[in-house]
């Protein structure tokens, strides 16, 4: 079986801290902990066959094929894969509207 490294972006990182600081005002500490250590496995994970998920429908939708999703519950996990590496973009909240968010983040400049 084919290994990938996972590079997870600083902007994801924030994206994670962002969840975090919500759940745990709004529900608790430890379930913040929890659903942060699942999250971060979910995108661990794309380690090992990174081609599963699929194309964001909001990207599909203008013609950009080059990034794919998968999801954990409610939560959009948004990469590209790229040779031996997949590069983890953003992990948001699946309820809210991302056809901005996505386009703000992912077709700009990329600094890895």
């Amino acid at each position: 079986m084919t290994h990938h490294q996972v590079k997870i972006t600083r902007e994801t990182e924030q994206d994670l801290i962002d969840i975090g600081s919500y759940i745990a005002r709004n529900e608790s500490s430890e379930r913040a902990c929890i659903l942060i250590d699942e999250l971060e496995r979910a995108c661990l994970a794309l380690a090992t066959y990174p081609g599963r998920g699929h194309i964001p429908p909001e990207m599909n939708r203008i013609g950009i094929d080059l990034y794919r999703e998968t999801h954990y519950q409610v939560y959009r996990i948004i990469y590209e894969i790229s040779a031996r590496d997949v590069f983890v973009y953003a992990v948001v909240d699946g309820r809210r509207d991302l056809q901005s968010f996505l386009e703000r983040r992912l077709l700009r400049p990329k600094y890895r």
